[in-house]
């Protein structure tokens, strides 16, 4: 079993929730008292917040790039960076290791592709959706991507920012994104990527009458296929 090197912490929400997922995916494939070999970096949020409001993502991308290589030298294999937006500075973790780094938005496009799925509507931050690192990684593997109307981007952003990164389920809320999600199936979308790993705590596939694709849990089965990958 290769040694996991997870960069979390933003928010430490969905952290959590990779931990788990990784460990129980590993227990079901391994069975008996396995669990997962893993490295945990957990940085402050609001420091790495404050570089995406500024739109400073050198430091962001150097900040996360310390981070990386300190899993490295402590053991790590191969890296998973918790969170879809901070893949934006994926060039700057690589620089500073030798190690792969399992990107998110590759393992979320095989799922799609492996549900014969061509049309996607994306929600996710502000930086997610309106900016070309993440999109363009879905449509290079033959995908069309949605995204909400602006005003849907920003409330959709805000709900992550000032709720579920802080831990706060709300039904106003979960009841705006099934709207936003209607929307988007209504302009076509056949299936929908939580592309923020914190959404998926708001919610569920039973919200949707299209396919509901939840990074984070892509993200850490594919951690985990990797880890046991011989």
């Amino acid at each position: 079993m290769k040694t996991i090197g997870l960069i979390g912490g933003m928010s430490w929400e969905s952290s959590v929730e990779y931990y788990r997922i990784i460990n129980q995916k590993v227990k079901e494939k391994l069975g008996g008292l396995h669990s997962a070999k893993c490295l945990l970096y957990s940085v402050d949020f609001d420091e790495i917040e404050r570089y995406q409001a500024e739109g400073d993502w050198e430091s962001a991308g150097k900040a996360l790039g310390e981070v990386a290589s300190s899993l490295e030298t402590a053991g790590a294999e191969f890296i998973v960076i918790c969170t879809n937006t901070m893949h934006k500075v994926i060039d700057y973790v690589e620089a500073r290791i030798s190690i792969p780094v399992l990107h998110i938005a590759d393992a979320t496009a095989n799922q799609i592709q492996s549900s014969n799925i061509k049309t996607v509507g994306l929600l996710g931050t502000k930086y997610t959706m309106e900016q070309d690192f993440y999109k363009s990684r879905i449509q290079s593997n033959g995908i069309n991507v949605l995204i909400p109307d602006k005003e849907e981007r920003n409330n959709v952003n805000k709900v992550i920012y000032e709720e579920l990164c802080l831990g706060q389920i709300e039904q106003a809320s979960k009841d705006y994104y099934k709207t936003v999600i209607q929307h988007l199936v209504d302009e076509g979308a056949e299936g929908i990527i939580l592309g923020c790993t914190e959404i998926g705590l708001l919610v569920k596939s039973e919200d949707s009458e299209v396919p509901l694709f939840d990074t984070t849990v892509i993200h850490a089965i594919e951690a985990v296929n990797t880890a046991l990958k011989k």
